[in-house]
């Protein structure tokens, strides 16, 4: 056979071996992130034009993560933290929309002490999907009924459902402290 047969053979092999390597990366980082975000993978794929798209989004957050200086709450923080959700829960039966209100603001203020930057709402929620994959989407439907209460479209249940959403996510927030993923 003509060496340069030899050398398009090799070439062809290369390429499929090449091919069938890069395929197997894509999966094994995609199985990784899916994995690491759960259902918020599936979220933001469907949000995304192209799963590459999606991923990418992904490893942004990981990367933007990585920057923060996070850090459990002291057992005295967190036990005012816990004294406060108390008393906004107890205060729902005479002020359901003001409870709302008062547990999303404690949301950002157990953020911040934990260091999590508390930009806006979006990025608030897709730095807390890093870690809280699971509860983030309950901060999402919650502060979604805070915003149909603010149009004068939430009624009594829906507050109430906006609460219980918060506290899903609150007590993550509060919690996890031995949950803490290793950096």
């Amino acid at each position: 056979m003509a060496m340069w047969l030899w050398v398009v053979i090799v070439v062809i092999a290369a390429a499929v071996v090449l091919g069938v390597l890069a395929t197997a990366l894509r999966a094994r980082r995609t199985r990784q992130l899916k994995g690491r975000f759960g259902p918020e993978y599936d979220r933001v794929a469907a949000d995304a034009p192209t799963r590459r798209e999606a991923e990418s989004e992904l490893r942004e957050r990981e990367q933007r993560r990585e920057q923060f200086q996070l850090r459990p709450l002291d057992q005295r923080k967190a036990d005012q933290y816990r004294s406060r959700w108390q008393n906004l829960q107890a205060s729902f039966v005479d002020d359901p929309a003001g409870s709302v209100v008062e547990a999303d603001a404690l949301i950002r203020s157990v953020m911040k002490d934990r260091g999590y930057p508390v930009e806006d709402f979006d990025t608030r929620a897709a730095d807390l999907s890093v870690d809280h994959p699971v509860v983030v989407e309950n901060y999402r439907i919650a502060h979604g009924i805070a915003l149909q209460h603010e149009r004068g479209d939430a009624d009594t249940e829906s507050l109430r459902t906006a609460l219980r959403h918060y506290r899903a996510l609150f007590e993550e927030l509060v919690e996890s402290k031995q949950k803490e993923p290793v950096r």
